[in-house]
Formats: structure tokens, sequence, C-alpha cells
């Protein structure tokens, strides 16, 4: 994925610009890569198809499960594809960036460079987090249409399922934010996707397998499947608040980190 290098806009001297020159510009690049679009087309499709094919798997309870059983963390069973293509993305916002080149006329054009990122992960955050926030919203009314008849379907007015669907959408967004940090603190795309990998798939599963839920609780995915998207609280694990607010740490450690790179090292 390549950028164009674009100025911050028509008439803006240089250090006469704004933030919200950066964000026109950086709106730009993002509006002119289809490859970003069609990236986003597959999380809003492949979260529906996943939302309703779990929610056609869905059996009744047992009696003995029936205090547990969550439709609602079933039929949100997406957001575990849409973190992995939106956090992709991210990374190559930024990684594309110096990967073509481009990143030096960006930096030349802006060179407070803390605006520049701040830019990107505003741009890319907003737009995933309204579209993620959406896509919640028509899987789970989707998704829950593809239920058993037999099974009572979950309501929006029923306790903790609003929260549960809006704390999904939000997840999405603040893994937008992340991968902008990844992409920036590491650069290379390669690489930069594999930190992202790691820290959402396989260090998490790595330590639910050698030690169940103790460790593995406080990693982005398992606070998403477990502590976001369900309308009844979990046993061990986190609850939806402390667990956002544990994901919110997360985002701001790790794109202040992508801002303290970008500054100090030549582009």
């Amino acid at each position: 994925m390549s950028t164009a290098a674009l100025s911050p806009g028509p008439g803006v001297l240089a250090g006469r610009y704004g933030f919200a020159h950066v964000l026109r510009m950086e709106w730009i690049k993002l509006r002119s890569l289809r490859s970003t679009w069609w990236a986003l087309f597959t999380v809003v499709a492949g979260m529906i198809a996943m939302g309703v094919v779990t929610m056609a798997n869905t059996k009744a309870p047992s009696a003995d499960k029936a205090a547990t059983f969550d439709p609602t963390n079933n039929v949100l069973a997406g957001v575990a594809l849409g973190q992995l293509v939106i956090g992709v993305i991210g990374v190559l916002l930024v990684t594309g960036e110096y990967s073509s080149g481009s990143m030096r006329s960006t930096l030349a054009a802006v060179p407070r460079r803390p605006l520049v990122l701040a830019a990107k992960a505003a741009v890319f955050g907003g737009v995933t987090l309204v579209l993620s926030e959406v896509v919640a919203f028509l899987t789970f009314l989707v998704g829950r249409a593809a239920l058993d008849p037999a099974i009572e379907q979950p309501s929006l007015t029923d306790g903790g399922v609003l929260r549960a669907v809006l704390m999904s959408g939000a997840y999405l967004g603040l893994i937008a934010v992340m991968a902008v940090g990844i992409g920036a603190l590491v650069r290379h795309t390669a690489s930069a996707i594999g930190v992202l990998v790691g820290l959402l798939f396989v260090v998490p599963a790595m330590l639910a397998g050698a030690t169940g839920t103790t460790v593995a609780k406080f990693f982005p995915t398992m606070i998403a499947g477990n502590s976001l998207a369900v309308s009844r609280p979990m046993p061990e694990m986190l609850t939806p608040w402390a667990g956002f607010a544990l994901l919110l740490v997360y985002t701001a450690v790790v794109y202040a980190a992508g801002v303290r790179v970008l500054v100090r090292r030549d582009a």
C-alpha cells in the first residue's frame, strides 16, 4: 500500500498550517486508496457472515448452562476477524509511506511530526469507529434473525446487550489507533504486522494454553471476546469497564511510543 505525497492544502504557508489542514491531507490519502475501502468492505461482510453463521449454529443450552448462555457474545464473533483486517490497514497506512519513501514528503510538508501521526490516527480511527459501530449493530440485527426460533432472541433493551454492541464497535476503533502507533513504532511492514498478530493472537493463545485465563485475560483479543462483547459477565474475566479502561491504556501507550519514535528518528 502506497500513498501519494500531498501538501496540507492550497494557500497554506510553511509553518502556518493547523491540525485541520493535516487532517484534510490524511483524509485525501485514505480516500484515494481503493485497497483500504475494499479491505473495510471485507470487515463488514466478514463480521455479518460470521455473526449469521454462528447464530445459525447456536443451540439451546442445557439446563445447567442456561444461566451463562449468551447469544449476544456469539453474534459478535466476527470482531476477531475485523480486528485483524483493521489492524493490518492501520499498520500499512504508516509503513506504506516509509516503504515508498513518501513519508519524507509528508514530513517536509508537515514538519510538526506529532501532528502527522495524530491526523492519521484521527482519520483512520474515526472512520473505523463509525463503520464498526454501524456494522456491529447491523451484525446483531441480522445475526439474531438466524437464531433458532426455539431460542429467545436477544434484544438491545436486554441488560448488557446494548453496551456489548457499542463496546465491540469501539474496540475496533481503538485497534485502528493502536495499529497506527505500531506502524510508526516498527516502520517495517512485515515486522509491524508480526507485532500486531503476536499481540492480538499468538501471545494470548500461548498464555491461555499455559496458564489458562490468569494472564491471557489482560490481552486485547481476550478482553474483546470475554469482557466487552458479553451481555453477562464471565467468571474470572475482567469486567467490561475494567477491560475497556485497560484497552485505553494500551492504545495510549502504543500511540505515545509511536509518536516518540517518529519524532526522534529520521524518516
